[in-house]
């Protein structure tokens, strides 16, 4: 028998090797993780502290404003299903193929729910905090639909249109600038926190901690962009 393990422990909250697991099998619905290649176990690790860091936050501050309806949630799924590439390429689209495709990475769609749920959480907590007077133009969006989302596509897949897809565009644009004052204020957290490391293996983690919030996005904010 395999015994679970603890390979971390962030202010009495204990992270364990399953959720490692877990957290590279999720992933592959990850949009920040598109054109970034695997998770190492290490970036992994990072991503569960700063995310815990952050929903410890949320839950000091009682943010109620920040948590999304069950309805928006599976809206944002449903984007995954029919934009991003690693499920075009699937044709996630259909319901079959969406459970084959969960059962291919090890995933239920209990677990999609879940995740998606405190992914969306996290951002909007981040967009409240630290969003106010960042713009994204959109000549940014146009560069990063051009430069970065069209190569993932293989030849022959259907691709969205701009316009569909700015507004995800535009939400993981406008946390990679929310990531500057963001990594501040969680460096702040984890030095007045308690984050130990305790598998020797994972204990040169990283040190990039805004990847464990949604830069989120890719987790469902309610910014939108517009094709002019």
């Amino acid at each position: 028998m395999v015994l679970d393990s603890v390979v971390a422990v962030v202010n009495n909250h204990a992270i364990l090797a399953s959720d490692i697991d877990d957290e590279i099998r999720l992933s592959v619905i990850d949009p920040n993780q598109v054109g970034q290649g695997s998770l190492t176990p290490q970036r992994a690790l990072e991503q569960l502290i700063a995310r815990t860091l952050v929903e410890q936050q949320i839950r000091q501050e009682d943010v109620e404003e920040s948590m999304p309806t069950g309805a928006e949630v599976d809206e944002r799924i449903a984007e995954l299903r029919r934009q991003l590439p690693a499920c075009v390429h699937s044709h996630c689209a259909s319901d079959k193929a969406w459970t084959a495709f969960l059962a291919e990475h090890g995933l239920t769609p209990e677990r999609v729910q879940a995740y998606m749920l405190h992914r969306m959480e996290i951002l909007r907590f981040i967009e409240l905090r630290f969003r106010s007077g960042i713009r994204i133009s959109q000549r940014e969006v146009e560069a990063y639909y051009r430069d970065t989302l069209l190569p993932q596509y293989r030849p022959g897949e259907a691709i969205p249109p701009l316009d569909q897809v700015a507004p995800r565009i535009e939400e993981i644009l406008l946390e990679q600038q929310v990531n500057v004052l963001f990594d501040q204020w969680l460096d702040n957290l984890r030095k007045q926190g308690d984050v130990q490391i305790l598998d020797p293996a994972l204990g040169a983690a990283e040190q990039s901690p805004a990847t464990g919030a949604p830069k989120l996005a890719g987790a469902g904010s309610t910014a939108a962009g517009k094709s002019e």
